[in-house]
């Protein structure tokens, strides 16, 4: 089972980098949601994928008798989930700004900072 999530957080990660070359704004924002869904499965996964066991130390017992599911790493994913879409609505809004001010949501037509009519800054000091 392992496995399987393994090759999926490689694919996301994967097809999250290839989003990230783009050149329009919504596909980087689409390749920031595909990221942090791959991380959260990342920590899922290292937390170990077992329902047969829950992690319960019985009466009498300092540590767990047989292999179990970490409950850390469950904990963590909630937390990341919640900063995780609060970071992509950001990036939307932000996204959005900038297309309804600039008219594109291509990246290289958004150089405001450098307008094509100017000369280049100085290269050195």
């Amino acid at each position: 089972m392992e496995a399987i999530f393994a090759a999926l957080v490689g694919a996301l990660f994967t097809v999250a980098f290839y989003l990230f070359l783009s050149k329009h704004i919504i596909r980087v924002l689409m390749g920031a949601a595909i990221l942090g869904n791959a991380v959260n499965l990342l920590i899922f996964t290292a937390g170990r994928v077992t329902r047969e066991v829950p992690p319960i130390i019985g009466d009498g017992a300092d540590m767990l008798t047989r292999a179990a599911a970490n409950p850390l790493p469950q904990a963590l994913v909630l937390t990341a989930i919640v900063i995780s879409f609060s970071f992509f609505a950001f990036l939307l809004v932000l996204g959005y700004r900038a297309y309804q001010e600039l008219g594109t949501d291509n990246s290289d037509e958004m150089r405001v900072a450098e307008p094509a009519g100017e000369s280049s800054p100085p290269a050195g000091y």
